[in-house]
């Protein structure tokens, strides 16, 4: 940390849409002494339901409840209110219609996310999911944990996990039924492809979820080849023997559509017309690209042939 530079400023953020349960679970988390051991806790509500606060109920006198409207948010006006509590950490609970980002992109610099948990109410989040996907999205890619609460004892959950799974593949799960019991997901997601075959190869349909794969860990793919048809693109920095296979992706909404496409070495790329579609057989490297400022899958194409378009020109999750 530099000479003047603030603390870091530890911010533990709660999302899911009105009377999902966020209000409850803060109440009762700040009444565990093992979480509250009087810490200067700045209580950050965004949004106001049926459930109000207790601050009594706390073992520590030291939270502090302020409640404020996103148009009053800035880095300048949420500083000031850490600074009136001189607190150590905030908790924040967002307001479910609006984006996480919308807050995030208005908290100082030196605010870090310890945790974002989203809650969600099992009755209703299939439906939020179906009407307000870019809002279900927006929670669930953040998150390090989802509560699905007023679970029904024997209910599928099948479905939740599908969603949850195809947006974050990391996030942790947990269901919270209305018999009291609470149960952890241990659902494995195999992949729709093996991964143990030469050369691996990606169906259509697949096209999303390998993306997502080899740019998470693609030292899991080092040394393997690879076998996807895709459109031809042009890297931001057009390098010579280089193109960019891949497809048209569509995270939660239209608005939402984005070109994923790998960086690829191939002798005849200049020959390659922008936006046809190609069947690319390649072996992949790990190494360091600006495309994914970081270590990132690079390929080395075999071949790469004509191919006819995907049934489906937007892949999805």
């Amino acid at each position: 940390m530099k000479k003047n530079e603030p603390t870091p400023l530890p911010m533990y953020v709660f999302t899911g849409f009105l009377e999902s349960g966020k209000t409850k679970f803060i109440q009762q988390t700040l009444e565990d002494p093992r979480f509250n051991a009087g810490e200067r806790t700045l209580l950050l509500v965004l949004e106001e339901g049926e459930e109000k606060y207790d601050l009594s109920a706390y073992p520590h006198k030291t939270v502090w409840l302020e409640t404020a409207e996103y148009d009053q948010l800035s880095p300048e006006f949420l500083s000031k209110l850490a600074e009136k509590h001189a607190a150590e950490r905030v908790v924040v609970e967002l307001n479910g219609m609006h984006l996480a980002a919308d807050f995030y992109l208005k908290t100082p610099e030196h605010w870090q996310i310890a945790q974002e948990v989203m809650f969600a109410d099992a009755s209703t989040f299939l439906q939020y999911n179906a009407n307000m996907r870019q809002l279900v999205v927006d929670k669930l890619t953040g998150a390090q944990m989802v509560v699905f609460n007023r679970m029904q004892p024997g209910a599928d959950v099948m479905p939740f996990h599908k969603i949850a799974r195809a947006v974050n593949r990391r996030v942790d799960i947990v269901y919270d039924y209305t018999d009291g019991t609470t149960q952890f997901d241990e659902i494995e997601d195999p992949l729709p492809f093996d991964i143990t075959k030469d050369p691996i190869v990606i169906n259509d349909e697949d096209y999303a979820l390998f993306y997502r794969d080899i740019t998470e860990e693609p030292k899991k793919y080092a040394g393997k080849t690879v076998q996807f048809k895709g459109q031809v693109a042009r890297l931001r920095s057009q390098r010579e023997g280089m193109f960019a296979p891949g497809r048209f992706v569509m995270t939660c909404c239209e608005a939402d559509i984005t070109f994923m496409g790998l960086p690829c070495k191939f002798v005849g790329s200049e020959g390659l017309k922008t936006r046809s579609w190609v069947r690319v057989t390649a072996t992949v490297e790990a190494k360091y690209h600006s495309l994914y400022k970081g270590v990132g899958p690079i390929l080395t194409a075999k071949t790469v042939e004509p191919a006819d378009p995907a049934e489906q020109e937007v892949a999805t999750f």
